[in-house]
């Protein structure tokens, strides 16, 4: 009901002002602090103090005069304090929030027909997947959640580096050492089983005898060329490797969870031709110089041009990226990519050629984000080895195990069996991490602290998942008693009303969340929701109420279980039912 107020707030003060011969541009609507009793409050009488000439409270005093109560259906006042103009909620507002509030689409906004590929993670299939990393994909698939919540239709690519110098070093790797020249792997995943023949290459690149070395950088120049040749061998001598990692990297992220539509190999767009044709595109532009051996782009507002072919022909990743950016034009109405921030230079210089090639760039938009770091002796991984995003994990679940199981009373412990503690453990510990990273600014930095996160009793996904498991824990064996059709009228108390103002926030939360590419503030109403929630259950008995007002808080507790696991599930958190 929020979005319906505010049309109907935005139209009534449209009306007043034009009525006032006053301009109607901007409304200067927002949300009240909390101890104003108004759902919506408008400050347009700041900006048009100066041109009626007198103080703002006395131009909020007209702009409220101007507003008829009688023709609104979810306002039932309009007050001013100051400068302010205060809009506050009826009874048919309350009303219709507690009939929707308990629909299981709660939240989810009508289809707007636009299609959106939304690209993340995309990290090069060279090996496991980093917890520095770890962001991109739970940000990622979190902006795609959301953006699938407010009604656009959405798919989601990984777009994979098949192409470059890492790959062909890889592949050459992997055809030139035997199992018995590595060490044990890590985990038996393929790509913890894969990543030993990179490193292994590398070293030798690194270390090797000079003849060796040589030999090994021209078979590997010998792969490089192949791809650019469209050499279908080649083609299927790299695509053994990348597939086989991927496959292991799926896996992984399939835990977060982070699933994708489609994987869009780079290789796609030098086999179509796409790439070439570019190209010659680019060299055709006024820009396009041929220096230090290599064709380049002399972007006038970078310091540093674009290489976009070397002298041996062979494209960059940046080349063939202009191409896929150029198929996603062509096939989706938007695109939206989540990258680290050492990547905002070349995406700057990407979108300045994307637009020299007479591309809408109005139909990108990028997602930056800072690194993930861990505390010193933060977690108990292997000596030698970097922190992997797998174990990040398993150290959360172990966690949260124990966790679940200090917190477990006698009664509780026994409806639980092993299989109930070990779902209960992963969806707090896979969830603890994965909401304590989406919930901040993407390009604030962040150093994950496992107290924090896993903390019942702080903002934390655990704080806001045990206020789900305790709703279901309500309405447990009185679920038939919810009533189909609420009656709002029991509903008197300020926690009741209170809960059901931030439950009609929902929509608009979702509304701004996509619109911003910002699902951190899901995160942020989420913990508002949990609280509110908390200050109804002390004061507002359910289970022992009057019947008519027990009815009507089951009902309550009903759509407060509904919008947050709706909320979770737009950051992609499950929602456990008992903890």
């Amino acid at each position: 009901m929020f979005l319906q107020l505010r049309a109907e707030v935005e139209d009534a003060l449209a009306d007043a002002l034009t009525a006032l011969d006053l301009p109607a541009e901007d409304l200067g609507i927002e949300e009240p602090p909390e101890d104003v009793d108004a759902v919506l409050a408008s400050s347009v009488a700041f900006r048009l103090a100066g041109e009626v000439g007198t103080a703002p409270p006395n131009v909020a005093g007209d702009i409220a005069e101007a507003i008829d109560t009688d023709d609104l259906t979810y306002v039932s006042a309009v007050t001013t304090q100051g400068p302010y103009v205060n809009f506050l909620p009826s009874e048919a507002y309350f009303d219709e929030t507690l009939q929707s509030v308990t629909e299981s689409e709660f939240g989810r906004l009508p289809d707007r027909d636009t299609s959106v590929v939304v690209e993340h993670t995309s990290a090069n299939p060279t090996g496991p997947v980093h917890v520095g990393r770890a962001r991109n994909p739970i940000i990622g698939d979190a902006v795609a959640r959301v953006l699938d919540y407010a009604g656009y239709d959405v798919d989601r690519h990984y777009y994979v580096n098949d192409a470059g110098r890492q790959i062909a070093v890889f592949t050459w790797a992997y055809e030139t050492f035997d199992e018995s020249d590595l060490p044990e792997p890590e985990r038996e995943s393929p790509e913890y089983e894969m990543v030993r023949y990179y490193r292994k290459g590398n070293t030798v690149l690194e270390e090797g005898d000079p003849d060796e070395v040589e030999e090994a950088e021209a078979e590997i120049q010998s792969i490089l060329q192949g791809l650019e040749n469209g050499d279908e061998e080649t083609y299927e001598r790299v695509a053994e490797v990348v597939d086989t990692v991927l496959g292991g990297m799926q896996t992984t992220l399939g835990r977060l969870p982070a699933e994708f539509d489609e994987f869009v190999k780079e290789t796609r767009f030098m086999r179509n031709g796409d790439t070439d044709d570019l190209v010659d595109r680019l060299k055709e532009l006024d820009c396009a110089v041929y220096e230090e051996d290599a064709w380049q782009l002399d972007l006038p507002d970078f310091e540093k041009n674009l290489v976009f072919l070397r002298s041996d022909g062979t494209s960059l990743y940046t080349t063939r990226d202009l191409a896929h950016h150029e198929w996603k034009f062509d096939t989706y109405d938007r695109a939206v990519t989540v990258l680290g921030e050492d990547h905002k230079l070349q995406a700057d210089q990407l979108s300045a050629a994307l637009e020299l090639l007479d591309n809408d760039t109005d139909q990108l938009r990028q997602v930056f984000y800072s690194w993930v770091n861990l505390p010193e002796g933060g977690m108990s991984t292997r000596e030698g080895t970097g922190i992997d995003l797998d174990d990040l994990l398993d150290e959360a679940i172990d966690r949260a195990r124990e966790e679940v199981e200090s917190r477990l009373d006698d009664r509780t412990r026994g409806d639980l069996d092993e299989d109930d503690i070990d779902r209960i453990a992963r969806q707090v510990g896979i969830g603890a991490v994965r909401y304590d990273i989406v919930s901040k600014q993407p390009t604030k930095g962040i150093t994950f602290e496992w107290d924090r996160a896993l903390d019942f009793e702080a903002q934390s996904a655990p704080y806001v998942q045990y206020v789900h498991a305790r709703c279901c824990g309500i309405l447990g064996d009185v679920e038939a008693d919810i009533p189909e059709e609420p009656d709002f009228g029991p509903l008197s108390e300020p926690e009741e009303r209170d809960l059901l103002r931030e439950l009609a926030r929902f929509p608009a939360v979702i509304e701004a969340a996509a619109d911003d590419l910002t699902p951190h503030t899901v995160a942020t109403y989420t913990r508002d929701l949990a609280e509110t929630f908390n200050a109804f259950y002390r004061e507002c008995p359910v289970l022992d109420a009057d019947p008519e007002t027990r009815a009507a808080r089951l009902a309550l507790v009903d759509g407060t279980r509904t919008t947050i696991a709706n909320a979770l599930d737009a950051l992609g958190v499950e929602a456990p039912t008992s903890m």
